[in-house]
């Protein structure tokens, strides 16, 4: 597959969802044709004075139907301030105080080295941040914060784009209601979406969707101007259609066109409509959509500072692929309930059983067939990334940077939201990889 630079020249300028769905490609192959860009403090965007003034100069006037405020550098103030430029829906923290997150701050985590994969000069954990257009950082150790970063437009009371992040979130949501029984893994998708039964997905399990070993005739190669995901991006856009289009005007009527390729079940192929069926799946089991059901069963349980919410399309369907915009600190709540075994805020909140499936990851034959060079050994289950290691890491993984990374072993969560200028992971990984796993050996290291 291949992988949308941040400045690719292919957006479609009236199309919310081809920046959306660019965004939430798979993130892991070789991004290399993408342009050198400005490095980190010269794309600031405070410093660029994106979207300032009443109005901002024309220069720096970011618009939503023209594409422009997904261009690298613009995108780097863009995901931090999504819900100026399109339509969401709120994911309401409840009415309940905000639990503080214990604080416990560490003066000697910037100095920590590491050597990135593939060269031969070791770096600093503060320079990694640079490195990766970090826009926001939290380490909790053990439950408490032991370090905060903030760059650019991301600020602690701000919210930020998850991108592919939001996968993980929505595969647990499902992963509880298979715990709980709403869902049963074996049923097939058609069993909960009639509407889906003459598409690739009416045979295919609701498990097969949530370890995303369906076989589907969809391309998310952005070179190729007939992939599919053009396609599923125009009908998710919420913008008007020209007056000549026939196809699908939303989400929904998109996945009902997909057909088969393959046999579901032989091999790992993460395609963002799996996540999007997820949703649907979701939606007719409990009767509520994806924003409203994350609201319910852990938003407004984690004891978070604020609302996220998520993307729409046309008809108000939350972007279930990659649409959720949260604070930094409660998607580091979010994890570090995960570490616990789901539970945080004195209550389980996701089942044990849900956590447990998730930890013990995927099928590492069909994982393996998708030829990821960098996470080799690694598997896919309930949409979380499972690295298999000594140490029973896990992550949730989104383009240009963003990540949930649980250590168990190390008793840490790390959650960083960023903006680099190259959408596929591969971009960033050989610094990620070995930085966080630097820190977590360092926090091991230290006395309990």
């Amino acid at each position: 597959m291949k992988y949308l630079s941040a400045t690719c020249s292919t957006f479609v300028a009236t199309s919310l969802a081809l920046a959306l769905s660019a965004a939430v490609s798979n993130a892991q192959a070789t991004d290399s044709a993408a342009p050198s860009a400005l490095d980190a403090a010269a794309s600031d965007p405070v410093k660029l004075g994106w979207m300032v003034g009443s109005p901002p100069p024309a220069d720096r006037t970011l618009r939503f139907d023209d594409g422009s405020y997904f261009r690298f550098p613009a995108l780097r103030w863009s995901v931090s301030n999504f819900r100026q430029l399109m339509p969401t829906i709120n994911v309401s923290r409840g009415l309940g105080d905000p639990v503080a997150l214990p604080r416990a701050l560490r003066s000697d985590i910037d100095a920590i080295r590491f050597t990135p994969i593939g060269a031969t000069t070791p770096m600093n954990w503060e320079q990694s941040l640079a490195a990766n257009y970090t826009d926001g950082i939290v380490v909790l150790h053990r439950g408490r914060i032991v370090y905060e970063r903030y760059f650019g437009s991301l600020k602690e009371n701000g919210q930020h784009a998850a991108m592919s992040v939001t996968k993980s979130v929505i595969g647990t949501l499902g992963a509880m209601l298979v715990a709980d029984g709403s869902l049963d893994p074996a049923k097939h998708v058609a069993d909960y979406v009639p509407e889906l039964a003459k598409s690739a997905f009416g045979d295919a399990t609701v498990r097969q969707v949530l370890d995303m070993t369906t076989a589907l005739k969809y391309s998310e190669d952005y070179a190729d101007p007939n992939a599919e995901v053009w396609a599923h991006a125009q009908a998710g856009s919420p913008l008007p259609k020209p007056k000549d289009y026939s196809g699908p005007r939303s989400y929904y009527e998109f996945l009902q066109t997909v057909q088969p390729q393959g046999q579901h079940g032989d091999a790992f192929g993460y395609k963002t409509v799996n996540t999007d069926v997820l949703g649907w799946v979701i939606a007719r089991a409990t009767g509520r959509n994806v924003a409203e059901l994350l609201s319910e069963r852990i938003w407004s349980r984690l004891g978070a500072e604020q609302d996220a919410y998520m993307t729409v399309d046309s008809i108000g369907t939350p972007f279930a692929g990659g649409g959720l915009n949260t604070g930094l600190r409660d998607l580091a709540r979010f994890g570090e309930m995960l570490r616990n075994g789901g539970r945080f805020n004195g209550q389980q909140i996701v089942p044990k059983a849900a956590v447990d499936d998730i930890r013990r990851g995927g099928d590492k034959t069909a994982f393996a067939k998708a030829g990821y060079k960098l996470l080799q050994g690694w598997s896919y289950r309930d949409m979380w990334w499972v690295t298999h290691n000594a140490d029973g890491a896990f992550a949730a993984r989104g383009v240009h940077g963003q990540s949930i990374y649980i250590d168990p072993k190390a008793e840490m969560v790390i959650v960083r939201y960023a903006s680099h200028p190259q959408a596929g992971n591969a971009a960033n990984d050989p610094t990620t990889l070995p930085a966080f796993q630097a820190l977590a050996q360092h926090l091991m290291s230290m006395p309990q």
